[in-house]
Protein backbone atom coordinates (compact mmCIF):
# COMPACT_ATOMS: atom_id res chain seq x y z
CA UNK A 1 0.00 0.00 0.00
CA UNK A 2 2.61 2.43 0.67
CA UNK A 3 4.71 3.75 -1.70
CA UNK A 4 8.87 2.26 -2.10
CA UNK A 5 11.53 4.83 -2.48
CA UNK A 6 11.74 6.72 -5.48
CA UNK A 7 9.34 3.68 -7.02
CA UNK A 8 6.46 4.91 -9.26
CA UNK A 9 3.37 4.01 -8.83
CA UNK A 10 1.79 0.97 -11.03
CA UNK A 11 -1.79 0.18 -11.92
CA UNK A 12 -2.08 -2.27 -9.01
CA UNK A 13 -0.81 0.13 -6.55
CA UNK A 14 -3.22 3.04 -7.88
CA UNK A 15 -6.22 0.87 -7.89
CA UNK A 16 -5.16 -1.22 -3.97
CA UNK A 17 -4.74 2.15 -2.45
CA UNK A 18 -7.92 3.60 -3.14
CA UNK A 19 -9.90 0.43 -2.85
CA UNK A 20 -8.41 -1.62 0.14
CA UNK A 21 -9.28 0.40 3.23
CA UNK A 22 -11.17 3.27 1.43
CA UNK A 23 -13.99 0.83 -0.01
CA UNK A 24 -14.48 -0.57 3.41
CA UNK A 25 -13.91 -3.62 2.18
CA UNK A 26 -10.65 -4.93 3.81
CA UNK A 27 -13.13 -4.05 7.61
CA UNK A 28 -16.18 -6.15 6.54
CA UNK A 29 -17.10 -8.44 9.33
CA UNK A 30 -17.59 -11.54 8.18
CA UNK A 31 -19.87 -12.59 11.40
CA UNK A 32 -23.43 -12.80 9.51
CA UNK A 33 -26.72 -10.68 11.00
CA UNK A 34 -30.12 -10.78 12.79
CA UNK A 35 -33.32 -12.59 12.42
CA UNK A 36 -36.02 -12.35 9.71
CA UNK A 37 -39.01 -14.39 9.10
CA UNK A 38 -39.18 -16.71 6.36
CA UNK A 39 -38.69 -20.08 4.84
CA UNK A 40 -36.03 -21.71 5.47
CA UNK A 41 -33.20 -21.37 1.98
CA UNK A 42 -35.73 -18.95 0.41
CA UNK A 43 -34.63 -18.37 -3.34
CA UNK A 44 -32.16 -21.45 -2.78
CA UNK A 45 -32.14 -24.41 -5.90
CA UNK A 46 -33.91 -27.67 -3.88
CA UNK A 47 -30.85 -29.31 -3.49
CA UNK A 48 -27.06 -27.89 -2.38
CA UNK A 49 -24.06 -28.29 -4.66
CA UNK A 50 -21.70 -28.40 -2.07
CA UNK A 51 -21.28 -29.29 1.38
CA UNK A 52 -21.64 -29.79 4.28
CA UNK A 53 -18.03 -30.38 5.11
CA UNK A 54 -16.59 -30.86 8.66
CA UNK A 55 -13.06 -30.04 9.40
CA UNK A 56 -11.17 -30.70 12.70
CA UNK A 57 -7.98 -30.31 14.07
CA UNK A 58 -6.61 -33.67 12.13
CA UNK A 59 -7.70 -32.93 8.89
CA UNK A 60 -4.77 -31.67 6.55
CA UNK A 61 -7.48 -29.31 5.80
CA UNK A 62 -7.12 -27.23 8.70
CA UNK A 63 -4.87 -25.01 9.22
CA UNK A 64 -5.53 -23.78 5.70
CA UNK A 65 -8.99 -22.90 6.74
CA UNK A 66 -7.99 -21.13 10.12
CA UNK A 67 -6.80 -17.65 9.08
CA UNK A 68 -8.52 -14.58 7.94
CA UNK A 69 -6.74 -11.92 5.80
CA UNK A 70 -4.57 -10.61 9.44
CA UNK A 71 -2.56 -13.16 10.24
CA UNK A 72 -1.85 -11.36 13.82
CA UNK A 73 -5.48 -14.04 14.45
CA UNK A 74 -5.48 -17.62 14.10
CA UNK A 75 -8.59 -19.25 16.09
CA UNK A 76 -8.27 -22.89 16.87
CA UNK A 77 -11.90 -23.94 16.66
CA UNK A 78 -12.72 -27.46 17.50
CA UNK A 79 -14.56 -27.65 14.32
CA UNK A 80 -15.32 -26.00 10.82
CA UNK A 81 -17.80 -26.34 8.88
CA UNK A 82 -18.15 -24.96 4.91
CA UNK A 83 -21.54 -24.80 4.52
CA UNK A 84 -23.12 -24.84 0.72
CA UNK A 85 -26.59 -23.68 1.72
CA UNK A 86 -28.74 -21.98 4.37
CA UNK A 87 -30.25 -25.31 5.67
CA UNK A 88 -26.51 -26.24 6.26
CA UNK A 89 -25.73 -23.19 7.82
CA UNK A 90 -28.97 -23.94 9.98
CA UNK A 91 -28.18 -27.29 10.97
CA UNK A 92 -24.43 -26.61 12.23
CA UNK A 93 -25.73 -23.62 14.40
CA UNK A 94 -28.61 -26.03 15.91
CA UNK A 95 -25.64 -27.84 16.56
CA UNK A 96 -22.83 -25.81 18.06
CA UNK A 97 -25.61 -24.24 20.49
CA UNK A 98 -26.64 -27.94 21.43
CA UNK A 99 -22.86 -28.38 22.39
CA UNK A 100 -22.27 -25.50 24.04
CA UNK A 101 -20.20 -24.19 21.05
CA UNK A 102 -19.55 -20.57 20.29
CA UNK A 103 -20.14 -20.07 16.60
CA UNK A 104 -18.88 -17.35 13.82
CA UNK A 105 -18.96 -17.00 10.28
CA UNK A 106 -16.52 -15.83 7.88
CA UNK A 107 -17.61 -15.02 4.13
CA UNK A 108 -14.73 -13.06 2.75
CA UNK A 109 -12.35 -13.22 5.61
CA UNK A 110 -11.25 -9.85 5.84
CA UNK A 111 -12.23 -8.44 9.60
CA UNK A 112 -9.56 -6.64 11.24
CA UNK A 113 -9.91 -7.67 13.89
CA UNK A 114 -10.01 -11.27 16.05
CA UNK A 115 -13.69 -11.94 15.78
CA UNK A 116 -13.84 -14.89 13.88
CA UNK A 117 -10.50 -16.11 15.43
CA UNK A 118 -11.30 -15.76 18.92
CA UNK A 119 -9.88 -18.50 21.25
CA UNK A 120 -13.26 -18.91 22.32
CA UNK A 121 -14.47 -19.27 18.85
CA UNK A 122 -15.72 -23.56 19.12
CA UNK A 123 -16.88 -23.74 15.41
CA UNK A 124 -16.63 -21.75 12.74
CA UNK A 125 -18.49 -21.85 9.50
CA UNK A 126 -17.25 -21.11 6.29
CA UNK A 127 -19.68 -19.39 3.88
CA UNK A 128 -17.58 -18.62 0.62
CA UNK A 129 -19.07 -21.55 -1.28
CA UNK A 130 -22.29 -20.00 -0.65
CA UNK A 131 -21.69 -17.28 -3.66
CA UNK A 132 -24.85 -17.03 -5.80
CA UNK A 133 -25.45 -13.71 -7.28
CA UNK A 134 -28.97 -13.35 -9.54
CA UNK A 135 -32.15 -11.91 -9.82
CA UNK A 136 -34.92 -13.01 -8.20
CA UNK A 137 -38.21 -11.96 -9.91
CA UNK A 138 -40.18 -13.13 -6.78
CA UNK A 139 -38.99 -9.99 -4.62
CA UNK A 140 -37.99 -8.04 -7.99
CA UNK A 141 -34.48 -8.17 -6.14
CA UNK A 142 -31.23 -8.89 -6.53
CA UNK A 143 -30.06 -12.28 -4.51
CA UNK A 144 -26.40 -12.21 -3.28
CA UNK A 145 -24.78 -15.07 -1.04
CA UNK A 146 -22.28 -13.80 1.79
CA UNK A 147 -19.55 -15.88 0.05
CA UNK A 148 -20.01 -14.02 -3.27
CA UNK A 149 -16.58 -11.52 -3.23
CA UNK A 150 -17.51 -7.90 -4.75
CA UNK A 151 -15.45 -8.79 -8.00
CA UNK A 152 -18.50 -11.44 -8.24
CA UNK A 153 -21.38 -9.02 -7.30
CA UNK A 154 -19.73 -6.52 -9.80
CA UNK A 155 -19.37 -9.02 -12.40
CA UNK A 156 -22.78 -10.62 -12.66
CA UNK A 157 -24.89 -7.09 -12.08
CA UNK A 158 -22.94 -6.02 -15.00
CA UNK A 159 -23.30 -8.79 -17.51
CA UNK A 160 -26.64 -9.92 -16.64
CA UNK A 161 -28.36 -6.30 -16.19
CA UNK A 162 -25.88 -3.17 -16.35
CA UNK A 163 -26.73 -2.62 -12.65
CA UNK A 164 -24.42 -1.92 -9.84
CA UNK A 165 -24.43 -1.04 -6.43
CA UNK A 166 -22.17 1.38 -4.61
CA UNK A 167 -20.36 -1.20 -2.62
CA UNK A 168 -16.05 -1.56 -2.12
CA UNK A 169 -13.42 -1.09 -3.92
CA UNK A 170 -11.31 -4.42 -3.49
CA UNK A 171 -13.42 -7.24 -5.59
CA UNK A 172 -11.58 -9.84 -3.01
CA UNK A 173 -14.18 -8.45 -0.10
CA UNK A 174 -16.78 -11.05 0.96
CA UNK A 175 -20.21 -9.05 0.59
CA UNK A 176 -21.30 -10.61 3.83
CA UNK A 177 -19.69 -8.90 6.30
CA UNK A 178 -19.31 -5.40 4.05
CA UNK A 179 -22.87 -5.46 3.21
CA UNK A 180 -24.21 -5.32 6.89
CA UNK A 181 -21.83 -3.03 8.26
CA UNK A 182 -22.59 0.03 5.66
CA UNK A 183 -20.37 -0.77 3.16
CA UNK A 184 -19.13 1.85 0.85
CA UNK A 185 -17.33 3.00 -2.19
CA UNK A 186 -15.96 4.83 -4.90
CA UNK A 187 -19.68 5.18 -6.19
CA UNK A 188 -21.19 5.79 -2.83
CA UNK A 189 -20.68 9.84 -3.03
CA UNK A 190 -22.76 9.45 -6.09
CA UNK A 191 -25.56 6.76 -4.84
CA UNK A 192 -25.14 6.30 -1.53
CA UNK A 193 -24.06 3.26 0.98
CA UNK A 194 -24.86 -0.06 -0.12
CA UNK A 195 -27.32 -0.67 2.61
CA UNK A 196 -29.09 2.68 1.33
CA UNK A 197 -29.59 -0.32 -1.79
CA UNK A 198 -30.67 -2.76 0.44
CA UNK A 199 -34.38 -4.43 0.35
CA UNK A 200 -34.31 -7.91 2.47
CA UNK A 201 -31.95 -10.05 4.39
CA UNK A 202 -32.46 -13.71 5.29
CA UNK A 203 -30.87 -14.20 8.58
CA UNK A 204 -29.90 -18.00 10.70
CA UNK A 205 -31.36 -17.03 14.48
CA UNK A 206 -31.74 -18.73 17.46
CA UNK A 207 -34.73 -17.89 19.67
CA UNK A 208 -35.06 -18.44 23.73
CA UNK A 209 -35.62 -22.71 23.60
CA UNK A 210 -32.15 -22.93 21.39
CA UNK A 211 -33.88 -23.35 18.36
CA UNK A 212 -32.10 -21.84 15.40
CA UNK A 213 -34.10 -21.27 11.90
CA UNK A 214 -33.75 -19.11 9.00
CA UNK A 215 -36.02 -15.95 8.72
CA UNK A 216 -36.83 -13.25 6.26
CA UNK A 217 -36.73 -9.84 6.77
CA UNK A 218 -37.44 -6.93 4.13
CA UNK A 219 -37.78 -3.00 4.26
CA UNK A 220 -41.45 -3.30 3.75
CA UNK A 221 -43.12 -0.88 6.49
CA UNK A 222 -45.48 -3.70 7.11
CA UNK A 223 -43.27 -6.81 7.61
CA UNK A 224 -43.40 -7.60 10.95
CA UNK A 225 -39.60 -8.22 10.99
CA UNK A 226 -38.64 -4.77 10.66
CA UNK A 227 -36.66 -4.35 13.30
CA UNK A 228 -34.28 -7.14 11.73
CA UNK A 229 -33.93 -5.49 8.68
CA UNK A 230 -32.92 -2.18 10.17
CA UNK A 231 -30.24 -3.80 12.14
CA UNK A 232 -28.16 -4.73 9.14
CA UNK A 233 -28.31 -1.70 7.36
CA UNK A 234 -25.13 -1.42 9.26
CA UNK A 235 -25.59 -2.86 12.47
CA UNK A 236 -22.27 -4.99 12.02
CA UNK A 237 -21.89 -8.12 11.53
CA UNK A 238 -22.01 -11.33 14.13
CA UNK A 239 -24.70 -9.31 16.44
CA UNK A 240 -27.62 -11.26 15.62
CA UNK A 241 -27.49 -14.17 13.68
CA UNK A 242 -25.64 -15.43 10.26
CA UNK A 243 -27.08 -13.41 6.77
CA UNK A 244 -27.01 -16.18 4.02
CA UNK A 245 -28.68 -13.51 1.99
CA UNK A 246 -29.49 -10.17 0.72
CA UNK A 247 -31.52 -8.56 -1.64
CA UNK A 248 -31.05 -5.51 -3.34
CA UNK A 249 -33.02 -2.90 -5.23
CA UNK A 250 -33.39 0.83 -4.82
CA UNK A 251 -35.69 3.14 -2.98
CA UNK A 252 -37.96 4.28 -5.12
CA UNK A 253 -37.13 1.35 -8.31
CA UNK A 254 -40.61 0.40 -9.39
CA UNK A 255 -41.63 -2.13 -12.55
CA UNK A 256 -40.26 -5.41 -13.10
CA UNK A 257 -37.33 -4.61 -15.23
CA UNK A 258 -34.20 -5.86 -13.46
CA UNK A 259 -31.96 -2.79 -15.35
CA UNK A 260 -34.06 -0.33 -13.50
CA UNK A 261 -33.93 -1.81 -10.16
CA UNK A 262 -30.14 -0.50 -8.89
CA UNK A 263 -27.78 2.32 -10.16
CA UNK A 264 -26.29 2.09 -13.61
CA UNK A 265 -23.11 0.82 -13.83
CA UNK A 266 -20.87 3.34 -15.51
CA UNK A 267 -18.93 2.22 -18.96
CA UNK A 268 -15.72 3.71 -18.07
CA UNK A 269 -13.81 4.81 -14.55
CA UNK A 270 -11.12 7.59 -14.86
CA UNK A 271 -8.33 6.92 -12.05
CA UNK A 272 -6.12 10.33 -11.30
CA UNK A 273 -2.68 9.91 -9.22
CA UNK A 274 -0.73 12.47 -8.00
CA UNK A 275 2.82 11.86 -6.39
CA UNK A 276 4.44 13.74 -3.89
CA UNK A 277 8.20 12.99 -2.97
CA UNK A 278 8.38 14.15 0.48
CA UNK A 279 11.85 15.44 -0.14
CA UNK A 280 9.73 18.38 -1.94
CA UNK A 281 7.61 19.09 1.47
CA UNK A 282 7.84 21.25 4.07
CA UNK A 283 6.03 21.12 7.52
CA UNK A 284 3.60 24.51 6.18
CA UNK A 285 3.63 22.52 3.15
CA UNK A 286 2.42 18.82 3.79
CA UNK A 287 -0.19 20.55 6.46
CA UNK A 288 -1.57 23.15 3.90
CA UNK A 289 -1.78 20.43 1.70
CA UNK A 290 -3.96 17.78 3.84
CA UNK A 291 -5.73 20.74 5.26
CA UNK A 292 -7.14 22.01 1.83
CA UNK A 293 -7.82 18.14 0.85
CA UNK A 294 -10.34 18.42 3.91
CA UNK A 295 -11.45 21.73 3.03
CA UNK A 296 -12.82 20.86 -0.23
CA UNK A 297 -14.36 17.70 0.76
CA UNK A 298 -16.59 20.41 3.56
CA UNK A 299 -17.53 22.51 0.61
CA UNK A 300 -18.48 19.78 -1.78
CA UNK A 301 -20.05 16.68 -0.35
CA UNK A 302 -23.70 17.92 0.21
CA UNK A 303 -26.19 15.26 -1.65
CA UNK A 304 -26.41 17.20 -5.09
CA UNK A 305 -23.13 18.76 -5.35
CA UNK A 306 -20.94 18.85 -8.78
CA UNK A 307 -18.18 17.19 -6.75
CA UNK A 308 -19.95 14.66 -5.14
CA UNK A 309 -19.26 12.49 -8.56
CA UNK A 310 -15.33 12.63 -7.42
CA UNK A 311 -13.77 9.48 -5.06
CA UNK A 312 -10.89 11.24 -3.21
CA UNK A 313 -8.34 8.72 -1.00
CA UNK A 314 -5.12 10.98 0.15
CA UNK A 315 -2.36 8.35 1.42
CA UNK A 316 0.41 10.22 3.75
CA UNK A 317 2.58 7.33 4.61
CA UNK A 318 5.63 7.63 6.50
CA UNK A 319 8.60 9.84 5.29
CA UNK A 320 10.66 6.72 5.55
CA UNK A 321 8.38 5.70 2.14
CA UNK A 322 10.16 8.47 0.55
CA UNK A 323 6.78 9.56 -1.51
CA UNK A 324 2.95 9.31 -0.82
CA UNK A 325 -0.07 9.77 -3.53
CA UNK A 326 -3.62 10.48 -3.89
CA UNK A 327 -6.15 8.57 -5.92
CA UNK A 328 -9.16 10.49 -7.78
CA UNK A 329 -11.83 7.92 -9.01
CA UNK A 330 -14.89 8.98 -11.40
CA UNK A 331 -17.37 8.00 -13.89
CA UNK A 332 -15.40 9.02 -16.93
CA UNK A 333 -18.75 10.58 -18.34
CA UNK A 334 -19.61 12.17 -15.74
CA UNK A 335 -20.88 15.44 -16.99
CA UNK A 336 -18.47 18.40 -16.70
CA UNK A 337 -15.91 15.61 -15.02
CA UNK A 338 -12.69 17.04 -16.84
CA UNK A 339 -13.50 20.34 -15.32
CA UNK A 340 -14.02 19.17 -11.52
CA UNK A 341 -11.03 17.16 -11.69
CA UNK A 342 -9.31 20.85 -12.32
CA UNK A 343 -11.16 22.59 -9.83
CA UNK A 344 -10.25 20.06 -7.29
CA UNK A 345 -6.89 19.78 -8.10
CA UNK A 346 -6.06 23.37 -8.24
CA UNK A 347 -7.52 23.98 -5.09
CA UNK A 348 -5.92 21.08 -3.23
CA UNK A 349 -2.26 22.19 -3.90
CA UNK A 350 -3.08 25.84 -3.19
CA UNK A 351 -0.13 27.18 -1.28
CA UNK A 352 1.75 23.89 -0.53
CA UNK A 353 4.27 25.20 -2.68
CA UNK A 354 4.41 22.11 -4.40
CA UNK A 355 2.14 21.03 -8.23
CA UNK A 356 2.85 17.33 -9.17
CA UNK A 357 2.02 16.21 -12.48
CA UNK A 358 -1.11 14.15 -12.26
CA UNK A 359 -1.57 10.91 -14.26
CA UNK A 360 -4.44 9.87 -15.53
CA UNK A 361 -6.19 6.09 -17.14
CA UNK A 362 -9.80 5.52 -18.12
CA UNK A 363 -10.53 1.63 -17.74
CA UNK A 364 -13.56 0.02 -18.55
CA UNK A 365 -15.85 -0.80 -15.72
CA UNK A 366 -15.72 -4.37 -15.52
CA UNK A 367 -11.62 -4.39 -16.11
CA UNK A 368 -11.65 -1.02 -13.01
CA UNK A 369 -13.95 -3.04 -10.69
CA UNK A 370 -12.19 -6.63 -11.01
CA UNK A 371 -8.98 -6.28 -10.98
CA UNK A 372 -6.29 -8.79 -9.69
CA UNK A 373 -5.09 -9.05 -6.33
CA UNK A 374 -6.64 -8.49 -2.96
CA UNK A 375 -4.80 -4.92 -3.02
CA UNK A 376 -4.28 -5.78 0.83
CA UNK A 377 -0.43 -4.32 2.18
CA UNK A 378 2.09 -6.93 3.20
CA UNK A 379 2.27 -10.37 1.35
CA UNK A 380 0.11 -13.12 1.26
CA UNK A 381 2.25 -15.28 3.30
CA UNK A 382 2.90 -12.69 6.25
CA UNK A 383 0.53 -10.21 6.53
CA UNK A 384 -0.28 -8.32 9.83
CA UNK A 385 -1.38 -4.95 10.54
CA UNK A 386 -3.60 -2.62 12.58
CA UNK A 387 -5.88 -0.21 11.79
CA UNK A 388 -7.78 2.75 13.66
CA UNK A 389 -10.18 4.91 12.12
CA UNK A 390 -12.80 8.23 12.77
CA UNK A 391 -15.29 9.97 10.94
CA UNK A 392 -14.68 13.35 9.81
CA UNK A 393 -17.69 16.39 10.09
CA UNK A 394 -14.64 18.64 8.84
CA UNK A 395 -10.90 19.40 8.50
CA UNK A 396 -8.57 18.33 11.68
CA UNK A 397 -7.33 21.27 13.48
CA UNK A 398 -4.22 22.71 13.16
CA UNK A 399 -2.93 20.86 16.06
CA UNK A 400 -3.73 17.89 14.84
CA UNK A 401 -2.55 18.38 11.01
CA UNK A 402 0.74 19.48 13.46
CA UNK A 403 0.62 16.16 15.83
CA UNK A 404 -0.05 14.05 11.57
CA UNK A 405 3.16 15.81 10.55
CA UNK A 406 5.60 14.99 13.85
CA UNK A 407 4.59 10.79 13.75
CA UNK A 408 5.10 10.23 10.10
CA UNK A 409 8.64 11.98 10.26
CA UNK A 410 10.36 10.73 13.39
CA UNK A 411 12.46 7.51 13.34
CA UNK A 412 9.88 4.78 14.75
CA UNK A 413 7.85 4.71 11.70
CA UNK A 414 8.34 2.69 8.65
CA UNK A 415 7.09 2.80 5.07
CA UNK A 416 4.48 0.82 5.80
CA UNK A 417 2.94 3.28 8.52
CA UNK A 418 0.36 5.83 7.54
CA UNK A 419 -2.93 7.48 7.18
CA UNK A 420 -5.59 7.60 4.67
CA UNK A 421 -8.05 10.46 4.32
CA UNK A 422 -11.12 9.32 2.32
CA UNK A 423 -13.73 11.01 0.69
CA UNK A 424 -17.57 10.51 2.01
CA UNK A 425 -20.70 12.02 2.33
CA UNK A 426 -22.51 13.10 -0.80
CA UNK A 427 -25.24 11.34 -1.64
CA UNK A 428 -25.08 9.05 1.57
CA UNK A 429 -25.58 12.84 3.78
CA UNK A 430 -29.48 12.33 1.93
CA UNK A 431 -30.13 9.50 4.72
CA UNK A 432 -31.77 10.50 7.93
CA UNK A 433 -29.36 8.88 11.37
CA UNK A 434 -32.18 7.14 12.53
CA UNK A 435 -33.10 5.89 8.92
CA UNK A 436 -30.60 2.71 8.72
CA UNK A 437 -28.56 1.83 11.36
CA UNK A 438 -25.35 4.01 9.91
CA UNK A 439 -25.69 6.56 12.36
CA UNK A 440 -23.08 9.02 10.89
CA UNK A 441 -25.09 10.57 8.14
CA UNK A 442 -23.41 14.17 8.39
CA UNK A 443 -19.76 13.50 8.14
CA UNK A 444 -17.58 14.10 4.94
CA UNK A 445 -14.45 12.00 5.07
CA UNK A 446 -13.16 9.28 7.05
CA UNK A 447 -9.77 8.79 8.44
CA UNK A 448 -7.76 5.32 8.77
CA UNK A 449 -4.45 5.44 10.46
CA UNK A 450 -2.32 2.37 9.88
CA UNK A 451 0.95 0.05 10.35
CA UNK A 452 1.02 -2.57 8.32
CA UNK A 453 4.06 -5.29 9.12
CA UNK A 454 5.63 -8.61 7.86
CA UNK A 455 6.37 -10.87 11.38
CA UNK A 456 5.18 -11.20 15.10
CA UNK A 457 8.46 -9.85 16.52
CA UNK A 458 7.58 -6.09 15.23
CA UNK A 459 4.09 -6.26 16.59
CA UNK A 460 4.91 -4.44 19.92
CA UNK A 461 6.37 -1.50 17.72
CA UNK A 462 3.61 -1.55 15.37
CA UNK A 463 1.37 -1.40 17.24
CA UNK A 464 2.74 1.28 19.78
CA UNK A 465 3.30 3.73 16.47
CA UNK A 466 -0.28 3.39 15.44
CA UNK A 467 -1.58 3.88 18.62
CA UNK A 468 0.97 6.43 19.65
CA UNK A 469 -0.47 8.73 16.36
CA UNK A 470 -4.18 7.73 16.90
CA UNK A 471 -4.25 8.66 20.74
CA UNK A 472 -2.12 12.05 20.28
CA UNK A 473 -4.29 13.38 16.96
CA UNK A 474 -7.44 12.39 19.36
CA UNK A 475 -5.57 13.97 22.87
CA UNK A 476 -7.93 15.92 23.85
CA UNK A 477 -10.74 13.74 23.53
CA UNK A 478 -9.38 10.84 25.46
CA UNK A 479 -7.93 9.32 22.69
CA UNK A 480 -11.21 8.64 20.98
CA UNK A 481 -12.84 10.46 18.18
CA UNK A 482 -15.22 11.77 20.49
CA UNK A 483 -18.75 13.13 18.18
CA UNK A 484 -17.87 16.75 18.16
CA UNK A 485 -17.09 19.67 15.88
CA UNK A 486 -14.30 17.91 13.73
CA UNK A 487 -15.40 13.85 14.41
CA UNK A 488 -17.89 11.84 15.21
CA UNK A 489 -16.90 8.39 16.28
CA UNK A 490 -16.00 5.63 13.93
CA UNK A 491 -16.96 3.03 11.46
CA UNK A 492 -18.09 -0.75 12.62
CA UNK A 493 -16.79 -2.22 9.31
CA UNK A 494 -13.03 -1.03 10.51
CA UNK A 495 -13.74 -2.67 13.77
CA UNK A 496 -11.08 -1.57 16.97
CA UNK A 497 -11.15 -2.88 19.96
CA UNK A 498 -8.88 -0.51 21.75
CA UNK A 499 -11.88 1.94 21.56
CA UNK A 500 -13.30 -0.64 24.53
CA UNK A 501 -10.07 -0.71 26.26
CA UNK A 502 -10.46 2.10 29.14
CA UNK A 503 -6.60 2.01 28.96
CA UNK A 504 -6.94 3.67 25.71
CA UNK A 505 -9.81 5.47 25.05
CA UNK A 506 -10.24 7.41 28.20
CA UNK A 507 -12.78 9.87 27.17
CA UNK A 508 -15.75 8.26 29.16
CA UNK A 509 -17.78 7.73 25.72
CA UNK A 510 -18.07 4.10 24.93
CA UNK A 511 -17.24 2.49 21.98
CA UNK A 512 -20.97 1.02 21.40
CA UNK A 513 -21.67 5.53 21.33
CA UNK A 514 -18.13 5.84 19.18
CA UNK A 515 -19.92 2.92 16.63
CA UNK A 516 -24.09 3.44 16.82
CA UNK A 517 -24.67 6.73 18.02
CA UNK A 518 -28.22 7.49 19.19
CA UNK A 519 -28.93 3.92 17.68
CA UNK A 520 -27.40 1.81 19.65
CA UNK A 521 -30.09 1.21 22.12
CA UNK A 522 -32.35 0.15 19.08
CA UNK A 523 -29.64 -1.97 18.42
CA UNK A 524 -30.03 -3.51 21.87
CA UNK A 525 -33.66 -3.78 21.51
CA UNK A 526 -33.29 -6.26 18.20
CA UNK A 527 -30.54 -8.08 20.23
CA UNK A 528 -32.73 -9.21 22.80
CA UNK A 529 -35.71 -9.89 20.39
CA UNK A 530 -34.00 -12.11 17.90
CA UNK A 531 -30.34 -13.16 20.21
CA UNK A 532 -31.87 -13.72 23.46
CA UNK A 533 -29.16 -16.26 24.46
CA UNK A 534 -26.62 -13.84 23.15
CA UNK A 535 -25.05 -16.98 20.51
CA UNK A 536 -23.52 -14.39 18.50
CA UNK A 537 -20.53 -12.30 19.86
CA UNK A 538 -17.08 -10.88 19.98
CA UNK A 539 -15.40 -8.34 21.56
CA UNK A 540 -17.38 -5.39 19.93
CA UNK A 541 -20.57 -7.14 19.55
CA UNK A 542 -23.98 -5.08 20.72
CA UNK A 543 -24.46 -6.28 24.23
CA UNK A 544 -28.04 -7.12 25.67
CA UNK A 545 -30.27 -4.11 26.98
CA UNK A 546 -29.77 -4.12 30.64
Amino acid sequence: MAQHPEASPTRRQLLAAAGTVAAGSAAALTLGSPPAEAAPGAGEPAAAAFGPVTVGPGDPRYSSLLRGDNFRFVGAPDEIRVCGSTDQVVRAVADAVRAGRQVAARSGGHCFEDFTAAPAVKTLLDLSPMDAVGYDPRRRAFSVQPGATLGRVYTTLFKGWGVTVPAGGCPEVGAGGHFVGGGYGPLSRRYGSVVDHLYAVEVVVVDRSGHARAVVATREPDDPHADLFWAHTGGGGGNFGIVTRYWLRSPGATGDDPATLLPPSPQRMQAYLVTWQWSDLTQQGFTTLLRNFCTWHERNSAPDAPGAGLYNVLLPMHASAKSFIMVTQMDADLPDGAQLLTDFYEALVQGTGTAPVPQGAVTPWLHFTTWPGTGEGGTVAVRRYKLKAAYLRRSFTDAQLDTIWTHLNNPTGTDQDGLLLIGYGGRIRSVPPEATAVAQRDVVMKAVFQSIWFGESEDADRLAWVRGLYGEVFADTGGAPVPNEVAHGSYINYPDVDLADPALNTSGVPWSTLYYGANYPRLQQVKARWDPRNVFRHALSVEPPA
